[in-house]
């Protein structure tokens, strides 16, 4: 006997997909608190940027040195940004896009070292243009790289943090992921049976 038209009301119509999700909630609900906090985040970088353009101003025929140790710095913090909320502390969602996204978004500028980086190229400082363009990359990612590193090891040093990846340490115990050890004093994750690797 044929099956009834109730029988396969919940059924996708292509036998390979998986069930019908349930409909979801207006998208404000989900993506609307962190266009929020995203803006306002990239609002409070911008403004503290244009505050350091005050502080330090650089005449149009100078080196754009203000505008690099931005970039800089806002690279160095989100490097232990990075490390402080994927490995030390569990962050409320909002966190991340506010303050990784927009202030530090905000703060660094790509926008102003283009147009520094063609400034100096219609000035005929073609060396230094290319200095700048390239410096600055380097010197960001160094930035990024180093601060990732120092954090480890400074929070290391004392314990860990709040996520519990196991360890006989400061903050030990079992430990969400298992194990018995705790973070190491190097920064990485200590060893154990159950733990994560030594990075």
């Amino acid at each position: 006997m044929g099956s009834s038209r109730s029988d396969v009301v919940d059924e996708p119509i292509d036998p390979d997909t998986g069930p019908v999700p349930p409909a979801r909630h207006g998208p404000w609900r989900g993506q609307g608190p962190v266009v929020g906090v995203v803006a306002v985040g990239g609002a409070l970088g911008a403004t503290a940027r244009y505050g350091a353009s005050l502080l330090w101003p650089t005449p149009s025929s100078a080196f754009p040195w203000t505008i690099l140790l931005v970039n800089v710095v806002g690279c160095a913090v989100i490097g232990v940004f990075l490390v402080l909320i994927t490995e030390m502390w569990t962050a409320h969602r909002l966190v991340r896009p506010f303050f990784g996204t927009g202030v530090l978004g905000g703060f660094t500028t790509f926008s102003t070292y283009s147009v520094d980086f063609t400034r100096l190229i219609q000035d005929g400082r073609i060396a230094i243009a290319f200095g700048y363009l390239l410096g600055t990359l380097v010197m960001a990612m160094a930035a990024v790289w180093a601060a990732v590193v120092a954090t480890r090891r400074v929070l290391g040093g004392y314990g860990g943090g709040s996520r519990g990846h196991g360890g006989t340490g400061r903050h030990g115990g079992t430990g969400r992921h298992g194990g018995t050890g705790g973070y190491s004093g190097t920064g990485g994750y200590g060893g154990g049976t159950g733990g994560r690797a030594a990075r």
